[in-house]
């Protein structure tokens, strides 16, 4: 299909104003600019060529309190840029897509832009931008704040009985391949994964479905009430100072349990090089980041990191991600690990709720 990329992903959320805010004070995004109309309210923010659009609904009939009425906040849209949009969209019409807005042009102080939208997959919608248009997102005046580099990629959870629909979809249409394929289990549950790759390998687009009913992805598909985006991947050039920046002003990760950085450094020890110096073990500890390298190419190092779940529902998080020497795919040791720490904290959660459920028993209350 030619050459794809992510031009700017849309939240709808209950306060844009509030989510603006929070972007700007934990994560380093700058405001560009907002447009508030007797529907709805939009905030646009940046952070090194990361681009979001945050709506949040000021009258029913706004589509964002039409999503939110079915859907905890979360992405609504990921806008792509593609070349030729009127080839795409005449493929789109052939294959019955739903096109959800014909092509508009805007114009902007900088150009015009040229754009579609179509339906995604369940919920999610993708605005399609000729590859030809203005940008949407202005950096002129930008001075980064973080080592945040760009969307290293999008994870999208389905069920399981939509799951090969889901990875054909996305591979009919936009013309993407399977890049790597993961089953991941654990004694209480599990999960398979697609990662999706464009040919200009620009995009990746993983895609989730559970292996247990009391899977984590099943936990989301309950709580997002059907399929929809997990979380993002931000790449990172140096993932120990952004996410020492990161925890200064608030930022929330997953915590990762002291036993797995023993097997990490027992692993490490039989290599014959050495990848990390004494000053970055402890960093990488101190900052419970994870880290994966290739058996034969052990300089090929992935390092990650996870957010607690951002919102009041536990669906939607973020991912730092850091690839040095340009290292590829996605970790299967990471993977794994990033599965349990989720799976903690959804025991976690359980307990609570069982915990809460037993007292209100004992003390005679009925829970509505």
């Amino acid at each position: 299909m030619g050459v794809m990329e992510i031009d700017h992903i849309h939240f709808y959320v209950e306060d844009a104003a509030r989510q603006r805010d929070w972007l700007i004070e934990k994560m380093g995004f700058q405001s560009i600019s907002h447009q508030i109309n007797h529907q709805t309210h939009t905030e646009m923010v940046t952070n090194n060529h990361v681009n979001f659009i945050i709506s949040s609904p000021l009258s029913f009939s706004s589509p964002v309190a039409r999503y939110l009425k079915s859907h905890p906040p979360g992405v609504a849209d990921i806008a792509f840029r593609i070349e030729n949009l009127s080839s795409f969209l005449e493929k789109a019409k052939c294959t019955n897509q739903q096109i959800l807005q014909p092509t508009i042009i805007a114009q902007l102080t900088n150009g015009q832009v040229k754009s579609a939208k179509i339906r995604g997959w369940g919920s999610l919608n993708h605005t399609l931008i000729d590859q030809s248009s203005s940008r949407i997102f202005s950096y002129s005046k930008m001075i980064p704040k973080t080592n945040i580099v760009g969307i290293d990629h999008v994870v999208l959870n389905v069920p399981k009985n939509q799951f090969y629909l889901a990875v054909n979809w996305y591979k009919t249409l936009f013309g993407l391949q399977t890049n790597q394929s993961f089953k991941i289990e654990t004694k209480r549950s599990g999960l398979s994964s697609e990662a999706l790759i464009d040919a200009s390998k620009k995009i990746q687009f993983n895609i989730n479905q559970p292996s247990s009913n009391n899977s984590q992805i099943q936990e989301f598909l309950e709580k997002n009430n059907g399929s929809g985006i997990q979380h993002i991947g931000l790449q990172t050039t140096n993932i120990l100072q952004t996410v020492a920046q990161m925890r200064q002003h608030g930022l929330q990760f997953l915590p990762i349990p002291l036993t797995y950085y023993q097997k990490l450094k027992q692993s490490a020890k039989k290599l014959k090089v050495e990848i990390f110096s004494q000053l970055e073990w402890e960093k990488i500890q101190t900052e419970q980041i994870l880290v994966c390298w290739p058996q034969y190419e052990p300089q090929l190092i992935l390092m990650q990191i996870f957010t607690k779940p951002i919102f009041d529902q536990p669906t939607f998080f973020f991912e730092f991600i850091e690839r040095r020497n340009q290292a590829k795919g996605f970790g299967e040791g990471n993977f794994q690990a990033l599965f349990e720490a989720i799976e903690t904290e959804q025991i976690k959660r359980k307990y609570h709720i069982d915990h809460d459920q037993e007292n209100f028993k004992q003390q005679g209350i009925v829970k509505i």
